[in-house]
């Protein structure tokens, strides 16, 4: 098959590759920022669907696609770049923070005192039957409940910025290819100017 791997990955180096990009975290966000650069939207269909994707980041695994697909649907987003900047903030590096950031915001809205240790009493066994019922209260709902005003806010900050970058972007590319448009009309008339002078 045509560009297959020599030597096939093994499961450890699809998971080394997810935690750490081969190319460096930059090189990935630079490249994840132009394919949604290149979608062919519409500034604020690409700007939402951005702005479902970050929504989407703050709540769990798992739940953030449905989420992102969901309120994409909701504000006439694009899905793609829902989608793509979904799995983008399910990464390993910024799962923990942003997690974290709307335990404790959840925490904050219920005002319920945060534990010593910072965790619930027996959760160690709680995440290990993976039990709903008791997950619900200590984790799960200050989770999902400060994940929604974070969600809000950083989607109505990305958004903004996203709008603008796009129209920008589009724009330009408008231009050029005008000026490449121009110039094809223009290469007939030269290259006949040429020849009648030789005639």
């Amino acid at each position: 098959m045509l560009f297959r791997r020599r030597n096939e990955e093994s499961a450890w180096e699809r998971f080394r590759v997810w935690l750490w990009p081969r190319r460096s975290f930059s090189r990935s966000f630079q490249y994840f920022s132009k394919r949604i650069l290149r979608l062919k939207a519409t500034p604020h269909a690409i700007a939402a669907g951005v702005a479902a994707g970050i929504f989407a980041s703050f709540f769990p695994l798992g739940l953030h696609f449905v989420v992102a697909a969901a309120v994409c649907w909701l504000i006439a987003g694009n899905l793609v770049a829902a989608l793509l900047v979904a799995a983008v903030g399910g990464n390993p590096v910024t799962v923990p923070l942003l997690w974290g950031a709307s335990w404790e915001t959840g925490k904050l809205i219920l005002q319920e005192d945060v534990a010593a240790n910072g965790t619930p009493e027996h959760l160690s066994a709680m995440l290990h039957h993976m039990s709903f019922a008791q997950l619900w209260r200590p984790v799960l709902e200050p989770l999902a409940i400060g994940a929604v005003p974070l969600g809000v806010l950083f989607g109505l900050l990305f958004y903004g910025v996203t709008r603008w970058g796009v129209g920008v972007f589009q724009e330009k590319r408008r231009r050029r290819l005008a000026e490449k448009a121009a110039r094809q009309q223009q290469r007939p008339g030269e290259f006949g100017g040429v020849g009648s002078a030789f005639r």
